[in-house]
């Protein structure tokens, strides 16, 4: 289980787990443009995400690995949103204070899904505003760390493991 999860003394509830197993059967059939998204095979509460940098953006190339940490009773609770690799706007390994993250509950919907939460993460990188966990960087700083964003990954064995296809050598 992942450190950064509270709720390792509180299973899943079986809300929770529905919920989670429906919305991953949905991203399955219609996929995130950008995004890739994968469950831990050994909790349900930990999800795996990949952003891939836009083109005409300073991410483009970038491929960037992070990490959902769900609450017991999602949907009624938000997750915590990590992210791992370097991207010149995140803080690594740090909760992002987002208003669909944990940072905030008192803003979060239960009618939010696990790819409103995605695309809502991937609409606050291109943005520029300050938050707890962001960082602010320029636009070359970002361009380099996405050139050295897969070299990064490579040495994160569950990165590898969860996203093979990406970690192949070309």
């Amino acid at each position: 289980m992942s450190e950064h999860n509270s709720d390792i003394v509180h299973p899943p509830t079986k809300d929770c787990i529905t919920r989670l197993k429906r919305e991953f059967q949905e991203i399955s059939k219609n996929p995130i443009e950008n995004i890739l998204v994968t469950p831990s095979p050994s909790n349900i509460l930990e999800w795996h995400y990949v952003i891939l940098g836009a083109s005409n953006t300073p991410y483009e190339g970038g491929v960037y690995y992070g990490q959902l940490i769900f609450k017991y009773n999602y949907p009624l609770s938000p997750p915590s949103i990590l992210m791992t690799t370097p991207s010149g706007r995140f803080e690594t390994q740090k909760r992002l204070c987002l208003s669909i993250s944990d940072y905030h509950p008192e803003s979060w919907s239960p009618s939010w899904s696990t790819s409103s939460i995605l695309l809502g993460l991937l609409s606050f990188m291109s943005d520029n505003e300050v938050t707890a966990g962001s960082i602010v960087t320029t636009n070359d700083e970002k361009r380099i760390l996405a050139t050295k964003s897969m070299d990064f990954n490579k040495k994160n064995k569950t990165f590898c493991e969860l996203f093979p296809y990406l970690a192949m050598d070309e």
